[in-house]
């Protein structure tokens, strides 16, 4: 039942199909509006050694989606079948978002669908580290969400992305192991 190894989950515009595009050979619809991706993306992501995994770009989530709210439930079902989940919080608010607000909504989504999605492993990426805002609002973060780690990339810009891929084996591993 396992669609990818690793799961892409957050809002519309945190930068999903963009993270895949820089780590596989993946061509997802990369455009600037919410919902462009209105179907679950597999790319396979290659390492030197020949390993590889797979990654799901799940479409966006919404407020509302374990109501079933933007086709909610269609897309909470494919992050089941995920073994890791990576939360991509777009860093930087372009949407006029907090940052720190959408975690905890999708936390709370996860949870309100299916409990069981809290215990799976998951990462925390911040996304969009290249503009200005990103800086100032992963200073307020950390301040408002503690204890947690949290991965700095910009999937358009490639910075990040070698550490993120090697994570992202790391998480994979442990879970395999």
């Amino acid at each position: 039942r396992i669609m990818a190894e690793v799961g892409l989950v957050g809002y519309p515009n945190a930068g999903k199909p963009t993270l895949l595009t820089a780590i596989s050979k993946a061509r997802p619809k990369v455009a600037p509006y919410p919902f462009t991706t209105l179907h679950p993306q597999i790319g396979i992501v290659e390492y030197a050694d020949w390993k590889r995994l797979t990654v799901c770009d799940v479409p966006g989530l919404i407020e509302g989606a374990h109501e079933n709210v933007g086709l909610g439930h269609a897309f909470l079902r494919h992050i089941e079948r995920c073994k890791i989940l990576v939360l991509l919080l777009d860093m930087a608010g372009t949407d006029g978002r907090a940052p720190w607000e959408d975690y905890r909504q999708l936390l709370k989504e996860l949870e309100l669908y299916d409990p069981a999605l809290l215990e799976r492993p998951r990462l925390v990426v911040a996304n969009k580290m290249d503009e200005a805002a990103a800086g100032k609002n992963l200073k307020r973060f950390k301040t408002k969400v503690k204890k947690i780690a949290l991965l700095p990339i910009s999937a358009a810009f490639d910075q990040g992305i070698e550490r993120f891929k090697n994570t992202i084996r790391e998480a994979v591993e442990d879970v395999t192991d």
